[in-house]
């Protein structure tokens, strides 16, 4: 009598969606909302209501903004077809039919799309940081600005310390998996960053390389230099802070234009039109 053929079942990597894996592990759309609506209030004295989310990838962000009031509308934009329309399955398919009028997604290059002019745009994880040439960043700095209304504010997010300048990997546990942040090889010449980000499970399967990037690394001094000659008025840094007796970062951060010598530490830079 033949024997059975064993079935062989599919790994947890193999099962795994990225994209759901990404949002559970780099982003919180709810504490970036809050500190944009929080620090928007404080320059400009009220709540924003329109959003354009740049390097949208799933449009999380967006989704959260226009289900967080009744009156906020959010447009998302991405150049990956793919990403856009796993967003349409998975993210604003669970949006209320009136939440869906008031998200926008659009297909197209953040340095040639055209907008509708908006009260905040935020272009957050560093994917700005695509842009390696000077002429590249200032072009789309001023593309933003002409989207941005009169007394709207440009949110991006910044890192900086000698570990930018590291090849080095970051492991942290997220709930049923393990997420490895890999910064693969640096070109100390042209500040040139390979990343990629890895995955790994329970049953020990692994996705290596889920994800992976190519970025220049910008210093913030830089980054407003190029705001200021893109016409910005003012751009400020909002730089993590860290306690004080064991030097652990914590989810505050402060306007300062001074930062103490720490490895690393995240930030944000909010510009004014």
């Amino acid at each position: 009598m033949a024997k059975a053929e064993k079935v062989v079942q599919p790994t947890m990597a193999e099962q795994a969606d990225r994209h759901l894996l990404y949002q559970a592990s780099v982003q919180n759309p709810d504490f970036e909302l809050d500190f944009i609506d929080d620090t928007f209030k404080k320059i400009r004295g009220r709540k924003p209501k329109s959003m354009r989310e740049d390097f949208a990838g799933t449009a999380i962000s967006s989704c959260q903004w226009v289900k967080r009031r009744r009156g906020n509308t959010a447009i998302a934009v991405d150049i990956d077809p793919e990403v856009l329309d796993w967003s349409r399955k998975n993210n604003i398919a669970k949006l209320t039919v009136a939440q869906q009028q008031r998200l926008e997604l659009i297909e197209d290059d953040v340095l040639r799309v055209s907008t509708e002019k908006v009260d905040v745009l935020q272009a957050y994880n560093f994917s700005y940081w695509f842009f390696q040439e000077r002429a590249t960043m200032l072009a789309y700095f001023k593309r933003t600005r002409e989207a941005l209304n009169e007394d709207g504010l440009l949110f991006l997010d910044v890192f900086g310390g000698s570990e930018c300048y590291q090849t080095q990997k970051e492991k942290r546990k997220v709930d049923g998996f393990k997420y490895i942040w890999e910064q693969a090889e640096f070109n100390a010449i042209t500040n040139e960053l390979k990343c990629h980000i890895h995955f790994h499970f329970p049953d020990k399967s692994k996705l290596k390389e889920a994800f992976s990037y190519t970025w220049r690394v910008w210093g913030a001094r830089e980054l407003r230099e190029i705001l200021a000659e893109a016409g910005f008025s003012e751009s400020i840094v909002y730089r993590q802070e860290f306690d004080a007796e064991t030097d652990e970062a914590l989810d505050e951060y402060v306007a300062t234009d001074e930062a103490e010598d720490y490895a690393c530490w995240l930030g944000y830079i909010i510009a004014k039109p």
